[in-house]
């Protein structure tokens, strides 16, 4: 059975850095492409950025150059490494990946941006 465990969310101010960690097990993560999606409260879940397997990465326009995707094979493990956060980062960040025709996503983690 797939399943994702994110963790590393919080409370930050405008201008801090977060690192979300996604944990994943029943799966090999190396052989996947993986994603990290944000879904703040009134709006549509949107595709922050993600990364294939052999690690090429994309992200949203709204994010580039703030945030970066990479992944540890060995340890099974996405991270979102989030820097000069704005409020509007403010969202529920989810980790998904699919195989084949089914979609996996994990519980998500709250990230506040605030002061």
């Amino acid at each position: 059975q797939v399943q994702l465990v994110e963790s590393g969310g919080g409370l930050v101010q405008p201008g801090g850095s977060l690192r979300l960690s996604c944990a994943a097990s029943g799966i090999s993560l190396s052989r996947y492409a993986m994603g990290w999606h944000r879904q703040a409260p009134g709006k549509q879940r949107e595709l922050v950025a993600s990364i294939t397997s052999g690690g090429s990465t994309n992200y949203a326009n709204s994010v580039k150059g703030r945030f970066t995707i990479s992944r540890d094979n060995a340890k099974n493990m996405v991270y979102l490494q989030m820097n000069s956060l704005r409020p509007e980062d403010t969202a529920v960040y989810f980790c998904y990946t699919k195989l084949g025709i089914t979609d996996y996503w994990g519980q998500g983690t709250q990230v506040t941006v605030s002061s």
